[in-house]
């Protein structure tokens, strides 16, 4: 089935530019191709109000979204969504030196087991970034 963003809302369309710029386009056009009729809405869902709505207000800058968003994912210990946000984090400017910062924090005020898998996600993703780049060259 897919989701054909033609057929979609201005909202959605909104959320959509937000949500390729800061996760890459290549993965949200997998996950919207791949949208069926039980996935559909909340991929719909989504891309509308998580990225147009919320990331699309001026209130925070991108950045800042990013920290707040690995912080609580982080102490929600949510590994998957983890590996997304840290490649957003770093493409919303957030450092490598931020980013473990941030999972410091968590650790003492979360819990060290969220930490640790978030430490081992982050240092998954910098190396498979390491590796793509390197590749490129």
């Amino acid at each position: 089935m897919g989701i054909d963003p033609k057929d979609e809302s201005e909202l959605f369309n909104k959320g959509l530019g937000i949500r390729r710029d800061v996760l890459g386009a290549a993965h949200v056009e997998r996950s919207l191709s791949a949208a069926d009729d039980f996935t559909a809405p909340v991929q719909r869902l989504v891309t509308e109000y998580c990225w147009g709505e919320i990331w699309g207000r001026s209130g925070l800058p991108r950045e800042t979204r990013s920290i707040i968003n690995l912080a609580m994912l982080s102490a929600l210990n949510r590994p998957h969504e983890v590996r997304l946000h840290v490649r957003g984090a770093l493409n919303n400017g957030v450092s490598r030196e931020t980013i473990q910062e941030i999972i410091l924090q968590v650790a003492i005020y979360c819990g060290v087991p969220a930490a640790l898998d978030s430490m081992k996600v982050c240092t998954e993703v910098f190396r498979e970034m390491d590796e793509e780049a390197t590749a490129s060259n």
